[in-house]
C-alpha cells in the first residue's frame, strides 16, 4: 500500500518535486482514512494533530462567526492537502472541514512530520511555498471583494472551484453547490447570485438544475472574470 501512497504524494501540489527518499517516508508514515458524504474530518476549535492529502472526493473548508454564521472558506480535490497551518504551530483548528461526497484522505501525524521537516530542507521549501500560496489566495479575496464586479467575483469563483486556481479548462464543466453556499463563499446575498446565474442561463453560459451547475462556456466567465466582458451587471 505504501507504494500506492507514494504516488499520490509524489503528484500532490505540497509534495510534488520532493527528492524519493522523503516521499518514501511520507508515504510509510501515512494512514488512509474514509469518510461519508456530509462527515466531518474535523471540527473549528479542534488540536490539530494532522496534515490531510485528498486521494478521493472532495472535503469542503467552513469557519463558524461568532453570531453563528457559516463561512465557506474552500473546497479541496484530489492532490490538495490541507491542515497544515495548526500542524506547524499546534493551535487549535482555525475552521473545520468536511467531506461533500465519500471521500479518501491521506493523514501524517503531526509528530512525525516536525521531525522530517527538521530533516529535510527541501520539505521545508515546499511548506513556505504552499504557505505563499495560500496567503495569495486569502489576499486575492480582499482584492476581489475590493474591485470586481459581483459579476465577475462569481465567475471567477465558480471557475476557482470547477478547475483550480488557474481556471485553464476548456470543456463543459460541473459543480454540486447551493446558490445559499455560493453567496456564504462571496460575501453576498443569495439574491445576487440568483440574478447573475440566470442572466448566465439565459446567454447559455450554465445550465443550473436544483444543486448543481453545469459550465458550458468557460471562456465566457474567465473573460468575465478577467474584466474582458463587463456582462451585464445587475444590481448588488
Amino acid at each position: 500500500m505504501s507504494k500506492v501512497f507514494k504516488g499520490l504524494f509524489a503528484d500532490s501540489r505540497l509534495f510534488r518535486g520532493l527528492p524519493d527518499r522523503v516521499v518514501d517516508e511520507l508515504a510509510k508514515a501515512a494512514v488512509r482514512r474514509e469518510y461519508g458524504k456530509g462527515e466531518m474530518i474535523f471540527s473549528q476549535g479542534d488540536e490539530g494533530d494532522s496534515l490531510y492529502c485528498v486521494v478521493s472526493g472532495r472535503v469542503r473548508i467552513d469557519a463558524i462567526g461568532l453570531e453563528g454564521q457559516e463561512v465557506f472558506l474552500n473546497e479541496m480535490r484530489p492532490g490538495d492537502c490541507f491542515g497544515e497551518l495548526e500542524l506547524l504551530d499546534g493551535f487549535p483548528r482555525t475552521a473545520g472541514a468536511r467531506a461533500t461526497e465519500r471521500s479518501a484522505l491521506l493523514a501524517i501525524h503531526r509528530s512525525f512530520f516536525l521531525r522530517l521537516l527538521n530533516e529535510e530542507r527541501q520539505l521545508s521549501a515546499h511548506c513556505l511555498a504552499l504557505f505563499c500560496e495560500r496567503m495569495r489566495w486569502t489576499i486575492s479575496l480582499y482584492e476581489d471583494a475590493a474591485f470586481l464586479t459581483s459579476a465577475a467575483r462569481l465567475a471567477k469563483r465558480l471557475l476557482h472551484l470547477t478547475t483550480g486556481p488557474g481556471g485553464q479548462a476548456d470543456e463543459t464543466l460541473e459543480l454540486e453547490i447551493s446558490q445559499a453556499d455560493l453567496a456564504r463563499f462571496l460575501g453576498t446575498s443569495r439574491k445576487s447570485v440568483n440574478r447573475h446565474l440566470r442572466d448566465w442561463k439565459g446567454r447559455g453560459w450554465i445550465a443550473v438544475a436544483r444543486a448543481r451547475l453545469c459550465i458550458r462556456d468557460p471562456h465566457a466567465l474567465r473573460r468575465l472574470a478577467t474584466g474582458q466582458d463587463n456582462g451585464c451587471e445587475p444590481p448588488r
